[in-house]
């Protein structure tokens, strides 16, 4: 059996960069705080916990002096204005281009437009977008974007990780509610080369495996996007929850991972994927 990984599977680099300054502050400081988890990945913050980066629920649960590092995913506003007046030292692990998009949000908003995010309600990296101007607008899908009043100037922004398929649904709605639309297209690139290899090796492999948490809107993503081309694609967390029925008949398989997903758990899929091959071939 030919297992094939997609090119670019697992970490981005906002990602890898994060989780690299968490290790490298708990091993300098002893132990660093963090409000949630830093990336969405079980595995990672079990590894993060082991070498001393705890999470805690509020900036009152940080010790006197200790470090607070803000996630990935971006911080709001109101936590960093609350860290400033405690004085407490910050590690800003914020990837570059999601504070790109707060940067953007800042701007459309100073030029007199609503803000409309494209965004899963509720996510850490859009409730930071949010935070950062009064009064933005959040809309998940073409239903909730039919749904807004007709407005004069607005401009929309995407959660760095939507699929274009559902941002063009809802930017279609939306030219039917707004005079005057501005569109800045913040999808990142590291999303947009992932779900263009996963459209592709999905449709070239008989079984596709997404390695990524639940809790993962990308990795969520990824396996929505397999699903649709190739039915027998299964999202996985980790090597033992790879089932040997999944292979059957099977010669190529596809694997890919979400960005928040480490290098060795892509390790540990392919080698029980490549042990169920060696069984079933005996």
């Amino acid at each position: 059996m030919e297992i094939v990984i997609a090119k670019d599977a697992g970490y981005c680099f906002g990602v890898r960069d994060a989780v690299a300054t968490a290790f490298e502050a708990a091993e300098k400081h002893g132990a660093v705080y963090m409000l949630g988890d830093i990336v969405h990945n079980e595995q990672v913050v079990q590894d993060l916990a082991s070498a001393g980066a705890q999470i805690v629920e509020s900036l009152d649960d940080v010790p006197e002096g200790a470090p607070v590092l803000f996630r990935a995913h971006g911080t709001p506003e109101d936590v960093w204005d609350t860290a400033r007046d405690k004085d407490i030292r910050i590690i800003d692990a914020t990837c570059p281009l999601v504070r790109e998009i707060h940067q953007e949000v800042v701007r459309i908003s100073a030029d007199g437009r609503q803000v409309i995010i494209i965004g899963d309600h509720g996510h850490d990296e859009v409730v930071g977008i949010a935070s950062q101007v009064r009064d933005a607008i959040v809309v998940a899908t073409p239903e909730e974007a039919q749904g807004l009043r007709k407005m004069r100037r607005a401009a929309v922004v995407t959660q760095s990780t939507q699929m274009i398929e559902n941002v063009q649904a809802i930017v279609n709605v939306l030219m039917t509610r707004v005079f005057d639309l501005h569109f800045v297209n913040t999808i990142c690139f590291p999303t947009k080369r992932n779900h263009e290899q996963i459209k592709e090796l999905a449709s070239q492999v008989d079984v596709m495996l997404i390695i990524g948490s639940f809790t993962s809107a990308n990795s969520k993503r990824l396996t929505q996007l397999s699903l649709e081309r190739n039915p027998r694609s299964h999202q996985v967390t980790s090597g033992p929850e790879v089932k040997a029925e999944w292979f059957e008949g099977a010669e190529r398989v596809g694997i890919s991972a979400g960005a928040s997903t480490p290098d060795y758990l892509i390790s540990e899929v392919r080698a029980a994927v490549e042990k169920l091959a060696t069984v079933a071939a005996a």
